[in-house]
């Protein structure tokens, strides 16, 4: 098997020779010092072999992914070769290059993300190059489309269009489509620089409170209702609340465990349940027309996806708060500020917002020596928040 040490400290020979990975994957050393991926399989009793690109361009991952993609074309009966070359000869668009990266992506992604990604692709990028032969596209193409959204101060936008954009065209240098990346070497110093602006919170006592009565009238689904309610209480991000599984509810321990797969850090986040968010966890459980197999928590109209984070927002605004007033995350910050006014201990607050620890140090203690201290905070937050609900009712 092969390794990146391997690969690089492979030298050059009086000629070519291999290096073999598995299942057909190879690497070549060639006697310049290039080093080219090579796929080796057999169709119809004879040996054929695939150009994958050249490393490190295309990375001992990206190669053994696109082995994989290959061979299960195989396994349809479909010649990889065939397949390939009919793209490149029919001038492969931009959406389907697009389609290709995405589906070989998206299964390490949370689903909110590859949808998420799917809708900014279609919006910005392939409404515009979508039937585009990949091959045609120039860097003034994208320059085209980035700048339009630097022109409209769609910053956050933009930063997310460039990102797309660039690992499409790489995945199409490395399939062979195209021999540059177009969106490569775009100088970022044509764009506006993005502003750190702070999501809109609210941290005077008073207007907590009237927030929280606020959401407690909201008139909307009994799932979002329920999600908005809880929300002041655990500090989740939006997309992290609303996708909540009964299957992250630790029933017996009075704890969330959220997988490391729908979290930002990418690690388990353990959030201790308050009695006020056990009540209403409860409530929502018992409901009789709750399938017995549905593992939401917060299901939507289709019951076999969760209602999402812009349900949340959409909520928000129903209750007439403006963007300016006040976010979904600013659930977040509202508890970081007032947690931190009252005295609590910076560490436990951070480690409660599943903050990424910067401190080495830090970083090696297990956050399960925090979890009684957590628990406590968590309980003494939500009576908190009811006793600032029944002053400002």
């Amino acid at each position: 098997m092969l390794t990146d040490a391997k690969i690089k400290n492979a030298k050059p020979k009086n000629k070519e020779y291999r290096i073999a990975d598995s299942n057909g994957l190879a690497i070549a050393i060639k006697t310049s010092g290039s080093k080219l991926w090579r796929y080796r399989y057999r169709w119809q009793n004879k040996a054929t072999m695939l150009s994958l690109g050249s490393y490190p361009e295309v990375s001992l991952f990206e190669a053994r992914r696109k082995r994989d993609e290959l061979r299960s074309l195989l396994k349809l009966n479909i010649n990889p070769k065939s397949f390939k070359h009919a793209e490149i000869e029919s001038g492969i668009t931009f959406k389907k290059a697009f389609d290709h990266w995405h589906k070989s992506q998206s299964s390490s992604w949370t689903s909110s993300y590859a949808n998420d990604t799917i809708k900014r692709a279609e919006k910005y990028l392939i409404k515009y190059i979508g039937n585009k032969p990949i091959k045609d596209i120039s860097s003034r193409d994208i320059k085209t489309i980035l700048l339009d959204l630097n022109d409209r101060d769609l910053l956050d936008t933009l930063e997310k269009i460039r990102g797309i954009a660039k690992r499409v065209f790489t995945y199409a240098v490395g399939m062979d489509w195209i021999e540059i990346n177009p969106a490569r070497d775009i100088p970022l110093d044509i764009f506006k620089k993005k502003k750190n602006n702070h999501y809109a919170t609210i941290t005077n006592p008073k207007d907590i409170g009237k927030l929280l009565n606020a959401i407690d009238m909201y008139k909307g689904s009994r799932e979002v209702w329920t999600a908005l309610n809880i929300a002041p209480h655990v500090f989740l991000r939006p997309s992290e609340l609303s996708g909540l599984r009964w299957s992250e509810i630790d029933g017996e321990n009075q704890l969330i465990r959220i997988h490391p797969s729908r979290m930002k850090t990418r690690q388990e986040h353990i959030v201790p349940i308050s009695r006020q968010v056990g009540d209403m966890l409860f409530m929502l459980r018992g409901y009789p027309d709750l399938e017995e197999e549905q593992d939401l928590v917060f299901p939507g109209r289709s019951f076999n996806r969760s209602i999402t984070a812009d349900s949340l927002r959409v909520a928000i605004r129903s209750l007439g708060y403006t963007t300016e007033q006040f976010t979904t995350h600013g659930f977040r910050h509202m508890a970081s500020t007032r947690l931190n006014e009252m005295g609590y201990r910076g560490d436990l607050i951070e480690r409660q917002l599943a903050h990424r620890e910067t401190n080495n140090v830090r970083a090696v203690y297990n956050h399960a020596d925090y979890l009684e201290e957590r628990r406590e905070m968590m309980q003494s937050w939500s009576d908190y928040l009811d006793d600032l609900r029944e002053k400002n009712n």
